[in-house]
Formats: structure tokens, C-alpha cells, sequence
């Protein structure tokens, strides 16, 4: 009874290793920028351009899930996984799904043998078919739309966290944005050279933290935007 039981649970534990080795330990997004982005557009919603090399990820996506054959809903991810794996390394028109306009417009894939591995590519498409859904793309859109319709001062503010150390009328990390406007409410410069270089020591009580230069990460024009805003606070 003892010797059933054992062989038992290790063909329970058999069968699980087995299971975990289908997911990938992988990061598959990182992959994915890293080995994808060069022609594919990544993002969610997608932009097109007009010189684009390949179709946005989101639509080949969506195209592969609409588009290969399973013979259950469940099997579908699986079976558009291992399409992906075998597409890549052995691309070619009669294996593409996309219609012949596409196809004539971008051509087809060259392989990417040598390039990527198949764990790898394990790793890419799961995450692909786990990040690139409709309900994903319904509320990147909703963001966006709100997003659109904040002053735009905000919306910089927004996108570069600046939310996380400021609060419009608390302190937080550092001063709110009411206390910055009320000491430069005639000075615009001073808050465009702090968003600008960072600065350090300027305000009393915040533990000498620093604040970050965004030189960097914003245009000029994006930097006088946001202090404007602020200081409208």
C-alpha cells in the first residue's frame, strides 16, 4: 500500500514538472522589445506610420487568435503559441494569415533563425497573447481618452510621476504644487529650471531630498507647459 502510494505521488510530481516546463521563466516582455520592436509597433492602442517595417504586435496579435484553427477555445492560446514558434524561425506566405494587401506591403517576415531561441519565443508569445487582449486595448484607450482630456500640463505631470512627490494642495515628498506656486507665482523660470536641472534644499522640513532633472525626458516647450500648470495652483 505504502509502495502505491509513492509511485503515485511521484507520478503526480511527474506530471507537474511536466506542466511548469510549458510556461517560460523568461521575460517575455522584455523580449519582446528587445527582440521585436526594431519592425513592430508595441503599443497599446498601436500608432501606424507610414514607412513601418511590419504590422503593430497588437494586430498580429489579434490576427493569429481570430485566425488559427483549435478544436476547443481553451486550445486556442497553445496552438497560436506554437504557431508563433514555428512561424518565426520558418516564415512564409503560405503559412501567413495576413490577406494579400498586407502581405504585398510588408512581405514576408524574414527568419529570425540564430536570432531567438525557442524558449524564447515560448516567452514572447505568452506574453503576447496574455497582453494584447481587447479588454486591455478597451481600457489603454478609456486612459488615453481621459488622459486627452486633462489640461496637458497635468497629463506631463501624469505620465513622468511627478503625482508621486507632489500633491496639488498637500505635501507629500516634496512641497505641493499650491506651496511652489504661491513662492513663484511671478517667477515661471525658477519652476522651469527645478523641472529642468533639479534642484535640492530650495524648501525646509522635506529631509534634504532631491529633486530629479527631467532636462532629459521632456522637450522644453513640455517643461514651461507643466510649469505653467503648476503654478496656476
Amino acid at each position: 500500500m505504502v509502495y502505491k502510494i509513492l509511485l503515485f505521488c511521484a507520478l503526480l510530481f511527474a506530471i507537474s514538472g511536466c506542466q511548469i516546463k510549458q510556461k517560460s521563466n523568461f521575460d517575455g516582455e522584455k523580449l519582446l522589445k528587445q527582440k521585436c520592436a526594431q519592425c513592430h509597433n508595441l503599443d497599446l492602442p498601436p500608432k501606424t506610420f507610414q514607412d513601418e517595417k511590419a504590422p503593430p504586435m497588437m494586430a498580429v496579435a489579434f490576427h493569429i487568435k481570430d485566425f488559427i484553427k483549435a478544436s476547443s477555445t481553451s486550445d486556442k492560446i497553445p496552438k497560436a503559441i506554437d504557431f508563433v514558434k514555428d512561424y518565426v524561425i520558418y516564415p512564409s506566405a503560405a503559412k501567413s494569415f495576413c490577406d494579400k494587401k498586407s502581405l504585398k506591403s510588408y512581405g514576408v517576415m524574414p527568419s529570425q533563425k540564430g536570432k531567438v531561441t525557442q524558449d524564447e519565443l515560448q516567452a514572447i508569445a505568452e506574453y503576447m497573447f496574455a497582453h494584447y487582449t481587447v479588454k486591455n486595448m478597451n481600457d489603454a484607450q478609456n486612459l488615453q481618452n481621459k488622459l486627452n482630456a486633462m489640461p496637458a500640463g497635468h497629463r506631463i505631470a501624469l505620465q513622468h510621476n511627478c503625482l508621486s512627490c507632489h500633491k496639488t494642495g498637500k505635501d507629500l515628498v516634496g512641497p505641493s504644487f499650491h506651496k511652489i506656486a504661491l513662492r513663484y507665482k511671478s517667477n515661471l523660470q525658477s519652476i522651469e529650471k527645478s523641472i529642468k536641472n533639479g534642484s535640492t534644499k530650495k524648501w525646509k522640513g522635506y529631509h534634504g531630498v532631491m529633486m530629479p532633472a527631467f532636462g532629459k525626458k521632456l522637450s522644453d516647450k513640455e517643461i514651461k507647459t507643466l510649469a505653467q500648470w503648476i503654478q496656476n495652483h
